[in-house]
């Protein structure tokens, strides 16, 4: 809901001037911070979907990958939503400072368009 709020106020923001060019590069932000969220949604249902120990950083690279490929707009909610669940995570889960460290280095290397498949566990399905 959040995010959706955010994503409201910044189209709001950078749509408010009357340059064309400025409403068009905003309206091409929101639209791939929504994409880019959607990505991310997807990521973390075939995470949940695949159950496969192991998979964890891969399914954070790909998203933030995915995402990140939409332009700025995605890049964007993909940072915002990886920090959310980071820091949910490390403050309700107690999983750890280390968990999240890794989850948050897995989430960078997918943002700056490396590889996901560097944290593709061996045997996981190719459907993912």
């Amino acid at each position: 809901m959040r995010l959706c709020v955010c994503l409201v106020l910044l189209s709001f923001i950078l749509c408010t001037s009357a340059e064309r060019p400025l409403l068009v590069r905003g309206g091409k932000f929101v639209r791939d911070a929504v994409g880019g969220a959607w990505d991310m949604l997807r990521a973390y249902h075939d995470m949940h979907e695949a159950n496969y120990k192991g998979a964890d950083k891969y399914f954070h690279a790909r998203g933030n990958y995915d995402a990140a490929q939409r332009g700025p707009g995605g890049a964007w909610a993909a940072k915002v939503i990886s920090d959310a669940r980071e820091k949910w995570q490390s403050d309700v889960s107690g999983r750890g400072a280390e968990d999240t460290r890794a989850d948050q280095e897995a989430n960078e290397w997918g943002r700056s368009g490396g590889d996901p498949n560097r944290y593709r566990p061996a045997g996981l399905p190719r459907k993912y």
